[in-house]
């Protein structure tokens, strides 16, 4: 069975950091691309970076910004979060594909419980 468990969200002001993290039992993470999605109020769930075999991708919103990077020994997944605006706030999810060369489909991932992430001025 494979869990997905975010952790590390939380509150931060304009212009603040946070990292998440996301542990993996039952999947390896390193075998697929994997990554992050959000979700804010009232918006369509959003892919926000990927990670494989070293080679990553962001949404425009957050390049030089955010960073994806992965532990393969601690099967763990993380994304550094800095210079954080308003607009980043919403609830974060690590995301796994079930078929790994159909890469991350929202209808087809392993998903985590979500962390929300909340941005204030």
């Amino acid at each position: 069975q494979v869990q997905l468990v975010e952790s590390g969200g939380g509150s931060v002001q304009v212009g603040g950091s946070l990292k998440l993290s996301c542990a993996a039992s039952g999947y390896i993470f390193s075998t697929c691309r994997v990554g992050w999605y959000r979700q804010a109020p009232g918006k369509e769930r959003e892919l926000v970076s990927t990670i494989h075999d070293g080679s990553t991708a962001y949404v425009d919103s957050v390049k030089g910004r955010f960073t994806i990077s992965q532990d393969n020994a601690k099967n763990t997944l993380y994304l550094q979060m800095n210079n954080m605006k308003i607009e980043d706030t919403a609830v974060y999810y690590c995301a796994a594909p079930k078929t790994c060369i159909l890469g991350l489909l929202l209808t087809r991932n392993y998903w985590g419980q979500g962390t929300q992430v909340t941005v204030s001025s």
